[in-house]
């Protein structure tokens, strides 16, 4: 069956066989049928064609071929072979270029770094619950015994007051009593070494202490406390006499003329002034308490009204700093404690400049 629209009336065989033959579309030469075979009609391979014509397609073929040879590029249409299925692309990646090799992540040797963003950060690794520490659990442990706290009064207080000055956290003479001043020397002490702020001193503090310095000496435990007494009052000079001067703030024991003992004292302030003059000793109380001021006041010998030389804990621990209401305040405890002894009602008190 001949395609109606191909303009071939079945004798294109002769043409092709170089005879020249005249057919119905026109006179073919050895020339013409040479250029047909070259060059093949469009309408050969229409796509509604029932008749093979494998004279044409194999020149067509062989036509694309030589051109996809002669480009060096993937083959494409040809003209004259609309028919035939388009060449299907290989599935494998294609080779890299030879001006962008391949590296071993597959990215280009040049390739900017990927910028940062949220969703291509690596998240933060959650923490695993079954490594996660518990919580500490609360100690049960009794807190360190306490050695040593204000009001407390001891040869230990003492050596405590001594190792303290030894590091500098003590800026005074030792006196045994444990008051204010030796408090916030033991804060200051404990919060250097990140102990727990108390101003006691537990078995931990002292310990400490005791690793740092080492053990005072007798003159460091007990230094002299004694001012240079000033010459006394001609009053002084007879019978038993408490010869107190504000000038050289100080109280010597006399008897007949003689010192007995001698002793550091300090006075009221210009508020509460202590009274001048000649008195005698009418009342001792060993452990008496101010009920005018509410503190203790040992050793008390009372001279004129509510003033009398007693022991001052705050005189030990602050010094000069302070003063008193009117009293004459004693800062060795010893040394008072002796004279309390001694004393006796109706013995003699002179206070004088």
């Amino acid at each position: 069956m001949v395609d109606a629209d191909s303009g071939w009336d079945g004798r294109a065989g002769e043409a092709r066989t170089g005879r020249g033959t005249r057919d119905t579309g026109g006179t073919w030469g050895m020339r013409g049928a040479r250029a047909a075979d070259a060059l093949p009609d469009r309408r050969v391979a229409a796509p509604d064609s029932r008749v093979a014509l494998p004279g044409r397609r194999v020149a067509a073929v062989s036509l694309v071929a030589l051109a996809a040879l002669a480009t060096g590029c993937e083959p494409g249409t040809a003209t004259g072979a609309q028919d035939a299925p388009p060449p299907a692309r290989p599935t494998q990646a294609a080779a890299p270029s030879p001006t962008a090799p391949v590296t071993e992540d597959a990215k280009p040797r040049n390739a900017p770094p990927p910028s940062p963003s949220a969703s291509t950060a690596a998240p933060a690794p959650s923490p695993d619950p079954t490594t996660a520490r518990p919580a500490p659990e609360p100690s049960t442990a009794p807190p360190p015994r306490v050695l040593m706290r204000t009001g407390s009064e001891s040869d230990r207080v003492r050596e405590l007051q001594a190792r303290l000055r030894q590091i500098g956290h003590f800026g005074r003479n030792p006196t045994g009593y444990y008051g204010s001043v030796t408090a916030d020397a033991v804060r200051s002490f404990q919060a250097k070494r990140s102990l727990p702020v108390t101003g006691s001193t537990d078995e931990v503090t002292w310990g400490r202490l005791l690793a740092m310095t080492r053990v005072p000496k007798a003159a460091e435990l007990r230094p002299p406390t004694e001012r240079p007494l000033a010459a006394p009052d001609e009053r002084c000079l007879k019978g038993r006499v408490l010869c107190i001067s504000k000038n050289s703030r100080t109280l010597a024991w006399m008897i007949d003329g003689k010192v007995v003992s001698a002793m550091d004292v300090r006075f009221g302030s210009e508020y509460t002034p202590t009274r001048e003059g000649v008195f005698e000793v009418f009342w001792k109380s060993r452990d008496h308490v101010s009920t005018l001021y509410d503190t203790p006041m040992p050793y008390a010998l009372f001279f004129s009204g509510g003033q009398a030389v007693h022991y001052s804990a705050d005189f030990a621990a602050n010094g000069y700093g302070g003063a008193s209401h009117g009293c004459v305040n004693v800062r060795d405890k010893k040394k008072v404690a002796a004279l309390f002894g001694q004393v006796r009602t109706g013995d003699k008190v002179v206070v004088y400049w």
